[in-house]
């Protein structure tokens, strides 16, 4: 439990810094770009102190110039922390609504242009949170997606959510995938204890959804190449 305090230390104490000064400063000039690049910064000082060593392979394959949706598999919660600070430029994610609600935190958030989702099954909901997103790779910004929508039991890449295809096919960004490992031995779902170790992560070859015809297509496509990627223990 030693790095879980050390990880939790840090953001607390730096992230409450940064929160109290880093939001009143944004409002102030409109613009959330600087905090945002001292919230990865905390992050990743966050994963380090914790004992965690990223590797990260594939930059060469995201598309120079382009807002892009990063795709990846999910099996840990130290997911989010081990990728956000790697996705070059700014990105947006897509998050539970509720968390929008903490202070400070969800004002940051909604400056950075978060997208918030609503748990549950409502199509009004789901299209709303999918023309957040669209805005968002509008404005320039990259979108993190987790393919499953939730962490897998299991290690196993689970099922895909239809969400992140219907916002690539109406954008036309194009997905790189991700494929992230070791996380799942650092931090097992139902557990707050985090083994120091090793996470990996791999950005594939970019997929354009304008070759593919159906939203289906496009997905199987992304998946196999997700997969092939994985450990074996892990497709």
């Amino acid at each position: 439990m030693f790095a879980t305090f050390k990880l939790v230390f840090v953001y607390v104490t730096l992230g409450g810094l940064a929160g109290v000064v880093g939001i009143p400063y944004s409002l102030a000039v409109g613009n959330v770009r600087r905090l945002y690049g001292v919230a990865m910064g905390i992050i990743r000082a966050g994963v380090k102190a914790a004992g965690i060593r990223v590797v990260v392979t594939g930059r060469e394959h995201v598309p120079a110039g382009e807002s892009c949706i990063f795709l990846a598999n999910h099996v840990s919660n130290l997911d989010p922390p081990v990728l956000f600070p790697e996705i070059p430029g700014m990105a947006s994610v897509m998050l539970k609504k509720e968390l929008m609600r903490i202070p400070l935190l969800g004002t940051a958030m909604r400056m950075a242009k978060f997208v918030p989702v609503e748990r549950g099954h409502r199509a009004e909901a789901a299209k709303a949170s999918v023309a957040a997103a669209g805005e968002a790779l509008k404005s320039g910004m990259h979108m993190l997606i987790f393919a499953e929508g939730t962490r897998s039991k299991n290690g196993r890449l689970q099922a895909f959510k239809q969400g992140p295809f219907y916002l690539a096919m109406e954008s036309g960004a194009p997905i790189v995938p991700i494929a992230i490992s070791g996380t799942q031995k650092m931090m097992h779902k139902g557990s707050a204890a985090i083994e120091p170790g090793v996470a990996r992560v791999e950005m594939l070859e970019a997929i354009w959804p304008k070759d593919f015809a159906t939203r289906e297509e496009l997905m199987a496509a992304v998946r196999a190449r997700m997969i092939a990627a994985l450990p074996e223990e892990m497709r």
